[in-house]
């Protein structure tokens, strides 16, 4: 699972490194563009590779950021050994997947959708949430068949796709009209 977390250091707009007297960045050049591109993975959330590029980084760094390199390092350490979420029951977990979706962080609740599912294979509610970001993210065929499977799992779901306003971009498919509206002709 692969959370975006916000840290106190990426939310923070990070200074270039001191000029010198002839105007250009200390530090300009590969060295610099390491740093950017470290500083990248980190405000993306990937710790891992930030780590890498960090520590790479660090031997050939120029003193103006060798410290800036160090606290990003342990940055990189705590959100790397910071232990994952643990839910009490998967009604919970998908609380949570629900809570990523909403604040569109999508990737994220495939992820804790799919979670759900390998260790509660009859959980239809899990189906009916993929079927909702599907039809978020415009994957009309991938809506169609978890929306299929949640329903088949669970009847209600079909009542519930009906009011659900999150399925609005699928109703113009003739497809899931009928799988919505079995009984008319």
């Amino acid at each position: 699972m692969m959370q975006e977390v916000r840290t106190a250091a990426s939310r923070k707009k990070t200074p270039l490194p001191p000029a010198r007297p002839d105007g250009r960045l200390a530090g300009s050049g590969t060295s610099f563009n390491h740093y950017q591109a470290a500083l990248q993975y980190l405000q993306q959330g990937k710790y891992e590779k930030a780590l890498d590029a960090f520590n790479k980084l660090l031997a050939t760094a120029p003193p103006a950021i060798v410290e800036r390199c160090r606290m990003y390092i342990a940055t990189c350490r705590r959100q790397i050994e910071k232990p994952s979420l643990k839910f009490l029951t998967p009604e919970e977990h998908y609380d949570y997947a629900v809570s990523q979706l909403n604040v569109g962080y999508y990737d994220d609740a495939k992820e804790q959708f799919q979670a759900i599912l390998a260790g509660h294979p009859a959980a239809d509610y899990a189906y009916y949430g993929l079927a909702l970001l599907s039809a978020i993210t415009g994957q009309s065929e991938d809506c169609l068949n978890n929306l299929h499977r949640a329903i088949e799992m669970n009847p209600k779901n079909r009542l519930q796709a009906r009011v659900d306003n999150d399925f609005q971009s699928m109703v113009d498919d003739p497809r899931f009209t009928e799988l919505l509206y079995p009984e008319l002709p």
